[in-house]
């Protein structure tokens, strides 16, 4: 179980105090991550992927649940591919309790865990944990983006000819009309980027970009849980995010893109945009 220290007659955290118990909680579960991390073989087949991935979220989820739920009475849980579409009203805790869990069972970098607060389907609180680095990313809506206290800001970079972007499924299993505008998006980007990559998790891409060390990152699909925290990370680190009719991003949105607001301007012109859109 999770040992996090706190006062327990708190009911109405102040944003500090949630932030400092929401970064314990996601900490914590990235602590126990750690220890099972190359503990066991890679998996061989589809099906002892998918135990792994089940045992991963069941050595962390109960604990993390019921800290971050505790730590904001009234609030409500949305966890991993659940986070699919707009939230309803009131605030959630849109979690992902092993960002990247397929890194982690085949031992490589990229996973952490993330859990944001939403209120009235705008995300106000997020941190992000990546364990291997001990480096916690955290944001609070109109108090700006830090990565273990350091401010962080979105890369200076004005043409995407210079730009290194990316992009990622938002699930394993994308639809054909995904996949298909995955596929012409990479190659729109291929000619007018300077390096184009594709990687999961979302979550962690989106780290990058407001850390600057990724220009861009784009995506079709409405899962928000890897989105949503990271949107409001590069919001308060100077970027934008957008869906790719040049609008605000909201969970209700089909497509994403995010960077500085030159590079994701100029990226909702010439992607292309979901059928239907």
């Amino acid at each position: 179980m999770f040992i996090i220290k706190r006062d327990e007659s708190v009911t109405d955290n102040s944003e500090n105090e949630l932030l400092e118990i929401a970064t314990g909680a996601v900490k914590a579960a990235g602590e126990i991550l750690l220890a099972r991390f190359r503990s066991q073989p890679s998996p061989t087949d589809l099906a002892t992927l998918q135990r792994g991935i089940a045992d991963n979220d069941a050595a962390v989820t109960a604990d993390l649940r019921q800290l971050l739920l505790a730590a904001r009475p009234g609030s409500h849980w949305l966890e991993g591919e659940d986070g699919e579409g707009p939230l309803p009203a009131g605030e959630w805790w849109v979690v992902d309790p092993v960002e990247g869990n397929v890194n982690h069972l085949h031992g490589r970098h990229g996973w952490g865990v993330a859990a944001t607060l939403v209120r009235d389907g705008e995300p106000w609180l997020t941190v992000i944990h990546e364990p291997l680095k001990s480096e916690s990313y955290t944001a609070i809506a109109g108090c700006g983006a830090f990565v273990n206290g350091k401010v962080l800001h979105v890369s200076r970079k004005r043409a995407l000819d210079a730009a290194i972007v990316a992009t990622g499924q938002a699930r394993p299993n994308e639809t054909a009309a995904i996949k298909e505008r995955i596929a012409q998006s990479a190659g729109v980007m291929l000619d007018a980027a300077l390096l184009v990559r594709a990687a999961v998790p979302t979550g962690l891409e989106l780290v990058d970009v407001a850390a600057g060390r990724l220009d861009l990152f784009w995506q079709y699909g409405r899962v928000a849980a890897g989105l949503i925290g990271g949107a409001l990370l590069i919001r308060e680190a100077g970027g934008v995010a957008l869906d790719l009719a040049g609008e605000r991003w909201t969970s209700a949105a089909s497509s994403f893109v995010a960077g500085p607001v030159e590079l994701a301007s100029l990226s909702t012109s010439i992607l292309p945009q979901l059928k239907g859109e």
